[in-house]
């Protein structure tokens, strides 16, 4: 019981590299999306699909929340990352776009088995120190959403747009050293248990109204964080950057982001979940428009204190997802995932259509005004469940 109330730092970092692995090849798709239109003739319509395809697994989310309960769940974060690999590695091969559709809606299920699952891994192995677990967690997804792009953009100076498959077996010996490491923690037995539908139904109407609150959030920030990670490249290629420019750029806000995302969970243990999610909600729009203002050497200052303000909200809303005591806490983690990635294929639709029609760069004003209609449902959480 006493090692339940302590921070595991060794079992927590060797999530958060899973976490690490996995996320470097499933940020392979945005650096190269100025390719792939070119390869299929394609508009941005037709891209804005590509991710939705990777998000449609998410309808399976609080379903899987449901299973994780009853598994070791270990094991599912050991296998998802071998499966990102291989899908996200074959997209430079695919001849068609159907086939990249089949790779990325594959992709999406490997991902949803992997991040339902882990917070609530990290929960069991963080103490009453949620907050911090969760920055630690987000930090190894950040940091590979920082070195992602630069791993496949080189990998296509080096071997050319067909050669990414090159980079599979790097990800499956990755894989195979978390089996190594990750199968010794043992916290199975505190997660299993027989979890009635019953049970699982009361829970849902219990936190309903909180979860409704989340959505709102989510999906008018979504707007901003959809513009900036999915087609940042190719905003910048409309502006007559290179693939490198956009590689790099995409590299810079994500690192940016992995240093707001361990802070703002840390801090949040300190000052409060929505204390500190209000700071963050009120400044990341104004960096947004400002964004769309710059050029040059000017624009990455500012693409530095967008990641870090815009991408530091989700380990705070998942740990206020966690801190909800319950015992179908895989559950109402995937319900969380649910809507993380519902919005992020509705507003990634809206970007890539709308874009079609006055182009991405009014587009991204858009997504930035978009972004203040999440300040009253921040100010109703705030309200109602004061944390």
């Amino acid at each position: 019981m006493e090692k339940q109330n302590k921070f595991q730092i060794k079992n927590i970092i060797f999530v958060s590299i899973a976490h690490f692995v996995h996320d470097t090849y499933s940020a392979f798709l945005a650096p190269i999306i100025p390719l792939l239109k070119a390869k299929l003739g394609i508009n941005n319509t037709l891209v804005s699909l590509m991710f939705v395809a990777q998000q449609v697994p998410s309808l399976l989310n609080p379903f899987i929340g449901i299973i994780a309960d009853n598994l070791k769940i270990r094991y599912l974060v050991i296998l998802a990352p071998a499966l990102t690999t291989i899908c996200m590695s074959l997209l430079g091969v695919a001849p068609l776009y159907i086939i990249i559709i089949i790779l990325l809606f594959v992709m999406g299920i490997s991902s949803a088995m992997f991040h339902v699952p882990t917070p609530v891994l990290i929960k069991k192995i963080s103490g009453d120190r949620i907050g911090k677990g969760m920055s630690f967690y987000m930090l190894g997804g950040e940091a590979a959403r920082t070195v992602g792009p630069l791993i496949i953009v080189a990998a296509v100076d080096v071997w050319g747009l067909e050669g990414t498959f090159r980079l599979i077996p790097f990800g499956l010996l990755a894989s195979l050293i978390l089996y190594f490491r990750l199968r010794n923690i043992n916290i199975s037995e505190d997660i299993k248990g027989k979890k009635s539908l019953k049970g699982i139904k009361e829970t849902f109407k219990e936190h309903l109204p909180f979860f409704i609150l989340i959505a709102g959030i989510m999906f008018f920030r979504g707007f901003m964080k959809t513009s900036l990670s999915s087609f940042l490249p190719t905003y910048l290629g409309e502006k007559g950057g290179s693939l490198w420019l956009g590689g790099v750029s995409l590299s810079v806000f994500e690192f940016a982001g992995a240093i707001g995302a361990y802070l703002s969970g840390t801090f949040s243990d300190k000052i409060g979940r929505l204390r500190m999610l209000t700071i963050i909600i009120l400044v990341s729009p104004v960096l947004m428009f400002l964004f769309t203002l710059t050029e040059g050497a000017m624009m990455f200052p500012v693409l530095l204190l967008l990641g870090f303000f815009l991408i530091s909200s989700t380990p705070v809303l998942l740990a206020l997802v966690m801190d909800i005591d319950s015992e179908h806490q895989a559950f109402l983690s995937g319900v969380f995932m649910f809507i993380s990635f519902i919005s992020t294929s509705i507003t990634a639709l809206f970007v890539g259509i709308l874009s079609d029609f006055i182009g991405l760069v009014e587009t991204y004003k858009v997504a930035s005004l978009l972004a203040f209609l999440a300040i009253p449902f921040v100010l109703i959480l705030k309200r109602k469940f004061n944390k």
